[in-house]
């Protein structure tokens, strides 16, 4: 894991969670191992472990959006799509979680 923040980081926003699941399994009725927001727009995507990777997607169809974080209790990484790199945001408030609710 990278000490440093990702070159990408001028993307990152103040975000809010648009969803307590997974956005898009949601809508079509599907299941997600572990959730990933993004740090652009609040989207809420599933991992590349779960079936439908709507988390990967959501970088595909906005290749403006490359980061994202754990949505997940207890987990404070974020990752860089465009990159494929894992890092930790030294300060960075601890991350939310569909657990917070």
């Amino acid at each position: 894991m990278a000490d440093k923040p990702c070159e990408h980081m001028e993307t990152v926003r103040d975000v809010s969670p648009n969803a307590q699941g997974c956005e898009d399994c949601l809508r079509i009725g599907s299941t997600w191992v572990h959730l990933r927001m993004c740090m652009t727009c609040g989207h809420i995507g599933c991992c590349d472990s779960s079936p439908n990777r709507h988390a990967r997607q959501h970088f595909k169809a906005h290749p403006d959006h490359p980061i994202a974080r754990s949505y997940e209790p207890g987990e404070n990484w974020w990752w860089c799509f465009a990159d494929g790199r894992l890092f930790m945001v030294p300060g960075a408030p601890k991350a939310p979680s569909y657990s917070d609710s």
